[in-house]
């Protein structure tokens, strides 16, 4: 598959052209709504995102990159329009988890990504709209706008599935910060 090839490629030169620091960084990168194939798999994947997100680690410690990552947590956990006690649980500990996210305290992280999920049950269209305007905030800032787009597929794939719905999430955040959802192949 074409995608894995440009993925393959783009890690490779963006590895050698940061001297071997690893493959990742913050030009524009690649994300799955695809099946996986051609060598590659969707945990191949996420790795790749990953990777790419720790590269920019040092650079995503401003707080409307948390705050939009945490929107967009929100929005990818809500994405088919239920949110369960175990799924709300599971998302606070990948959060917490998350290497890059790691550079904010975990109640911050918890407490944001809280307030998103308590508006989005309490009124769907509201808490959306919100956590929309949230994210909207670091549309001027391309690397962190990218990075929040990273966050979501890296959280929406990590259950090994990316459902219609997350992308449909992925698509909607793509458009409010001006980045054409083919730049990460959804």
């Amino acid at each position: 598959m074409a995608m894995w090839d440009r993925i393959k490629d783009q890690a490779k030169s963006l590895q050698q052209s940061r001297g071997g620091q690893g493959a990742g960084g913050l030009g524009q990168g690649h994300g799955s709504g695809g099946s996986g194939g051609g060598g590659g798999s969707r945990a191949q994947l996420v790795g790749l995102l990953k990777s790419q997100l720790s590269a920019a680690k040092a650079e995503l410690k401003s707080g409307a990159y948390r705050d939009a990552s945490m929107a967009m947590c929100a929005l990818v956990a809500a994405a088919d329009g239920q949110i369960d006690a175990s799924e709300r649980q599971q998302m606070e500990t990948m959060i917490v988890g998350n290497d890059v996210l790691q550079n904010f305290p975990p109640d911050q992280l918890r407490q944001r990504f809280n307030k998103h999920i308590e508006r989005l049950m309490a009124n769907p269209q509201a808490g959306r709209a919100e956590a929309m305007q949230e994210i909207a905030k670091v549309a001027k800032k391309p690397s962190e706008a990218r990075a929040v787009v990273r966050t979501g597929i890296v959280v929406a794939g990590a259950d090994g599935y990316f459902a219609q719905a997350e992308q449909h999430v992925i698509r909607e955040v793509c458009a409010a910060l001006g980045l054409s959802p083919s730049e990460f192949d959804i």
